[in-house]
C-alpha cells in the first residue's frame, strides 16, 4: 500500500520517529506558508478517503471520482492507485481550497491528516500483523516546525488529528492490498471484469451498494442481523464487507461463511 504521504517537489530526508520521540509542529493562519502544501501536490486518495470526502461533499461516489480524480500507478502493478486532481488554476490548488482554508477539513484525506507524519505499514509473513511506521518529513517552505512550545509525540498526533479510524479503515485495505499483490487477476489482464469489479468495491461504495442489492449479496452469507442493519445504512461498515468479500470471490479464501 502506498503511505500516507504528501508528495511535492524539495523535501528534506524523512527522520523515521519511535516510540515517545517528539516533534514541533504547528500550522495555522498565522504562518507565512499558510496553505503552501494544499498546491502542486500528487495525493493519493486510500478507499476510505474517499467514502469521507464524497459523504462531505454530499455526492454519488461515481461522480465524485469523475470529477476530482484520475487513475494512478500502485504500489504493485497488479491495481491501480485513485489520486487527486489539483484545480485547473494558478499553481494548481487542491480543488477543495478555498480563501477560508479548507472546504473539507473536518473529512479531509489521510495524507493531509497525517502530515508533517507519513504513516506506511509493512507485513513480515502471511499470517503477521501489519506494522506501522512513522516518519517525519521536512519542506523547505514549511514554517510549521518552527512554531515553538507544540510538541507531539505519534500517539498524540493520532488523536490531535483524529486518525484513528482513518488508520484502521487504511490497515484493513492495506491487507486487501496486499491480497491484490499477488495477482488474483492472473490470465485475466488490466482492467478485466474482475478488476474493475474490485476497483468499485474499493472506491464506488454506493455503485456497490447498488450491485449488493441487484445481486442479493447480504443473503449469501451468515451475516448477523446488527451488522447487517449497520451496512444498510453506513458506508463504511458496508466497505468492510466489501474488503472481505472480495478474497472470497477473487480467490476463494474463507473470510465470509456462507450460508
Amino acid at each position: 500500500m502506498k503511505e500516507n504521504k504528501i508528495t511535492s517537489p524539495e523535501a528534506t530526508p524523512r527522520i523515521s520517529l519511535k516510540g515517545d520521540d517528539t516533534f514541533s509542529f504547528r500550522c495555522h493562519p498565522g504562518v507565512s506558508c499558510y496553505l503552501t502544501c494544499c498546491h502542486k501536490v500528487e495525493l493519493c486518495l486510500f478507499p476510505y478517503d474517499v467514502v469521507r470526502l464524497k459523504k462531505c461533499l454530499g455526492m454519488h461516489s461515481a461522480k465524485f471520482i469523475h470529477t476530482y480524480c484520475r487513475i494512478g500507478e500502485g504500489s504493485h502493478p497488479y491495481f491501480p492507485s485513485l489520486m487527486l486532481n489539483m484545480a485547473e488554476k494558478e499553481n494548481y490548488p487542491c480543488p477543495f481550497l478555498t480563501r477560508d482554508g479548507c472546504l473539507v477539513y473536518p473529512d479531509r484525506p489521510s495524507a493531509c491528516r497525517t502530515y508533517p507524519l507519513e504513516r506506511g505499514v509493512e507485513k513480515c509473513g502471511l499470517r503477521a500483523q501489519l506494522r506501522a511506521h512513522y516518519s517525519l518529513v521536512r519542506h523547505p517552505y514549511c514554517k510549521g516546525h518552527e512554531e515553538e512550545g507544540t510538541y507531539f509525540t505519534v500517539k498524540q498526533w493520532e488523536r490531535d488529528q483524529k486518525l484513528l479510524e482513518y488508520n484502521l479503515m487504511n490497515d484493513l485495505w492495506a491487507e486487501l492490498d496486499a491480497f491484490f499483490a499477488t495477482n488474483p487477476w492472473e490470465g485475466e489482464g488490466a482492467a478485466g471484469p474482475r478488476q474493475q469489479l474490485s476497483f468499485m468495491v474499493c472506491y464506488d461504495i454506493d455503485g456497490f451498494r447498488d450491485y449488493v442489492l441487484r445481486h442479493n449479496l447480504l443473503d449469501r452469507y451468515r451475516i448477523d442481523r446488527d451488522r447487517r442493519r449497520r451496512m444498510e445504512r453506513d458506508d463504511v461498515e458496508l466497505l468492510k464487507f466489501g474488503f472481505q468479500w472480495l478474497p472470497v470471490v477473487l480467490g476463494g479464501r474463507n473470510t465470509l461463511s456462507p450460508r
